[in-house]
């Protein structure tokens, strides 16, 4: 069934049946999300303040990605077998526990010492990180109440609230862990209730995700849908299935390689940015809310429409270009910035920033495009009985090369500045490949999917 063409843009990317249904998960994905990105600007210090390597910042985000790899996978079938609703309220609540506890691990070392705090601190980014896995059944949750013609613009929907989340967020999180806000609240609060730079953005977080846990709770609603037979699979089960399965093997590959790829710019942009165009944190942070801006406009508004004109794969191709070109070009923007004439206007406003700017603007896009265009096919080529397994599948893939890359970048990063980004560039070439052949092979439009009842 064709939408008409005079339909305004937000009917357009979901049936009005559904649209209501949509928002509410997004809504609860963006507090989400909100909450995870107000504790980014303080977690580095955090560390820092007990004295330790800036080693474990790294291992930290790291266990984020370990439990998100081995839950995803679960929490996706769980939702298959139990509900979305169920799965989404719970994790949000487990969430909030877990920011809780990380904004105390002063406190615990202040009784038990340096190695407890750290303890504490892994202790609830890991059950954090577990929590995260929620993506698969809110993303299923979107399969659920959308067409599948509908799909791309409604999953590009829970992108931009990813995005908008890493947006406000971190802005949030600053203003929380700023002097005026830390003495407001040490004068306000009771005395039972540490009021710190690093507790303040925790407890924040957690306030968060309480208000995601009640917006589930009273808004939220179990889609109809087909629930498969009760059947006990374990994750490595998971993912042999999921590998067996023809039309998902490639696709849980593909996660498994952009993530891995992209390890580059998550880990060691700030560090190359302070060291080649002399940025300090906050300059660091203003780039980023770029890249953010950008993000929301590319997966809430243009992937949807771009998807439905060029088809799926053709536009995880044009994703996959797009963000492997930036990753080639973002460490040689400096020079590139020399070659480029005088852009003329304010004195910052360089070569080499042009040339930054583009890089992000192409890894923006093809971040956007390329990872809604993935989950679209995982929802058109799963049945629509096993969407949250198959999201959990291809999410843990994901967590897993997310866990793998971090590692891997700072060592590359440390031998040679360039080479974590022209690696994800190379890592990218299967990807392209696959995608290359799906769309000579007819696959353009991402209706390879089972039969519909």
């Amino acid at each position: 069934m064709s939408t008409p063409r005079a339909a305004t843009a937000s009917e357009a990317e979901v049936p009005t049946g559904s649209r209501r249904a949509v928002a509410v998960v997004i809504g609860v994905v963006f507090l989400d999300l909100l909450g995870f990105g107000v504790v980014i600007p303080v977690l580095p210090f955090y560390v820092r303040s007990f004295g330790v390597s800036d080693v474990f910042i790294g291992l930290l985000a790291a266990s984020y990605s370990l439990a998100q790899f081995l839950a995803a996978p679960t929490l996706g079938r769980l939702s298959d077998r139990r509900g979305r609703r169920p799965v989404i309220t719970l994790s949000v609540v487990v969430a909030a526990v877990a920011w809780t506890v990380f904004g105390l691990a002063a406190e615990v070392e202040a009784v038990a010492g340096t190695t407890a705090a750290l303890a504490t601190l892994f202790a609830s980014r890991t059950l954090a990180g577990a929590a995260g896995g929620n993506i698969a059944a809110a993303q299923a949750y979107v399969a659920d109440v959308t067409p599948r013609e509908r799909r791309a613009g409604a999953l590009g929907l829970v992108g931009a609230a990813f995005s908008l989340g890493f947006v406000f967020g971190p802005a949030l999180g600053g203003v929380a862990a700023s002097d005026p806000v830390v003495a407001a609240a040490r004068e306000f609060l009771p005395s039972f209730v540490p009021a710190t730079r690093f507790s303040l953005p925790s407890f924040l977080a957690a306030g968060l995700s309480v208000s995601a846990a009640v917006a589930a709770t009273v808004v939220l609603r179990e889609p109809e849908r087909t629930r498969p037979a009760a059947e006990r699979v374990s994750l490595v089960g998971q993912f042999r299935s999921a590998l067996a399965d023809a039309d998902l093997r490639p696709l849980v590959t593909a996660f498994f390689l952009v993530s891995l790829a992209f390890a580059g710019i998550q880990v060691m942009f700030i560090p190359f940015a302070a060291d080649f165009y002399g940025y300090d944190a906050t300059g660091a942070a203003l780039f980023l809310t770029y890249i953010g801006v950008l993000g929301t406009v590319n997966q809430g508004v243009l992937v949807g429409r771009l998807e439905r004109r060029l088809g799926a794969v053709s536009l995880a191709l044009a994703g996959g270009v797009s963000l492997a070109a930036a990753l080639a070009l973002l460490p040689f923007s400096p020079d590139v910035g020399r070659l480029l004439p005088a852009v003329g206007g304010p004195a910052w406003l360089t070569g080499g920033l042009v040339a930054l700017l583009f890089a992000g603007f192409l890894l923006s896009f093809g971040n956007g495009a390329l990872s809604v265009s993935l989950s679209t096919l995982v929802s058109t080529r799963a049945s629509d009985e096993t969407q949250g397994a198959a999201f959990g599948v291809t999410q843990g893939a994901g967590s897993l090369g997310r866990t793998v890359g971090p590692p891997l970048a700072g060592v590359a990063y440390v031998l040679a500045y360039w080479s974590p980004f022209v690696a994800g560039a190379v890592v990218l070439l299967p990807v392209l490949a696959w995608l290359a052949a799906e769309r000579r092979r007819g696959a353009g439009s991402a209706d390879r999917g089972p039969p519909s009842e």
